[in-house]
């Protein structure tokens, strides 16, 4: 099991520099750049001052040099000008846009969206796995057809359109402040349990905005699964040599049907970070999806930069925690990975 986790880290690390480097030259590829732009627009306005400082911010992080100059210096091999040390070094840049480090810009944003998306990902599988159980386990019945017609909703409603309502839904009966994720009054102050009351009311929204798609989704591929497993022989002998009704069915096929779950642990918290931009713009929330929105449409390419590299590690990482839980829960792959 050690020589499987240190094979994967030594993938991870490959992954994560081939999409680095991906990311960097993607971004790099529309002509120019943010200050480049800038300085188009101060020279019509005749801004002296102005220009000067977006030149000096040009040589201050390379970006007169070649562009693989530049992406060695960000990532922190190749050492930059007046002190810029990279990624690796724990350097992500300068925001050219917000006119702040990148580590100032999306510090809170970055425990935020983390914040937002474990809640989310709570949510679908306490929701989807007892209403796929049931609905496996009792098909064609009244509880299995509302599951189904819950789950079409589910997947039909607009997140945008569901998050305005209850929006107002929530400030209307609760008194909960639209938008954001804590009161206005807390923006800035140190965490307090007032704070922390605020944030976890607001939380109620984008939680079931943003997962609901997925819960719906997951109770229909939950409950296919679960089907199919049911009807196989080995769950067939448990029953018959008087094994427990519901043991037989959470020691077995329940297991089974968590395999394409666990190996979609590393798209599910980029998918819901990515996915949730719209949400997050029309819930004012402060996540990095907006940001990176921003960045990209700005082409500040430190703050692009850096937020896909924490969506790629967010994916690498996932993609790890999968498979070890696979080898874990299934005896099939263990015996195939010592064969």
């Amino acid at each position: 099991m050690i020589l499987f986790f240190l094979r994967r880290l030594a993938t991870m690390i490959v992954t994560l520099l081939i999409i680095s480097a991906l990311v960097f030259f993607i971004i790099k590829l529309p002509p120019g750049d943010f200050l480049s732009n800038q300085i188009a627009e101060l020279r019509a306005q005749g801004e002296a001052d102005a220009i000067a400082k977006a030149e000096f911010l040009i040589k201050q992080y390379g970006l007169d040099k070649p562009a693989w100059q530049q992406y060695l210096m960000w990532l922190g091999v190749m050492p930059g000008p007046n002190g810029f040390s990279g990624l690796l070094q724990g350097d992500w840049g300068w925001s050219f846009e917000y006119d702040k480090p990148v580590m100032a810009v999306v510090g809170d944003a970055l425990w935020l969206t983390l914040v937002v998306n474990l809640a989310v990902v709570i949510f679908i599988h306490l929701v989807s796995i007892p209403i796929a159980i049931y609905s496996a386990t009792r098909q064609y019945s009244l509880g299995d057809y509302i599951a189904t017609f819950i789950g079409y909703i589910g997947l039909a409603t607009p997140s945008f359109l569901l998050a305005l309502i209850l929006l107002y839904y929530m400030n209307r009966w609760f008194d909960v402040s639209i938008g954001g994720l804590y009161d206005a009054k807390f923006a800035g102050e140190p965490w307090t349990w007032e704070k922390i009351r605020s944030l976890l009311s607001h939380l109620v929204v984008p939680t079931l905005v943003i997962g609901l798609g997925g819960t719906a989704a997951m109770i229909r591929r939950m409950r296919a699964n679960l089907l199919d497993e049911l009807g196989k022989q080995y769950y067939v002998t448990a029953k018959a040599k008087g094994l427990e009704p519901r043991k037989a069915l959470l020691k077995y096929p329940f297991r089974m049907s968590l395999n394409p779950f666990i190996a979609d642990i590393g798209n599910l918290l980029p998918h819901l970070v990515s996915g949730s931009v719209l949400v997050s713009l029309v819930l004012s929330l402060p996540t990095v999806g907006p940001i990176l929105l921003s960045a990209l449409k700005g082409q500040d390419q430190f703050l692009a930069g850096f937020i896909l590299m924490f969506v790629a590690v967010l994916t690498v990482i996932g993609m790890l925690i999968s498979d070890l839980l696979l080898a874990w829960l299934d005896p099939r792959i263990r015996a195939g990975a010592r064969r």
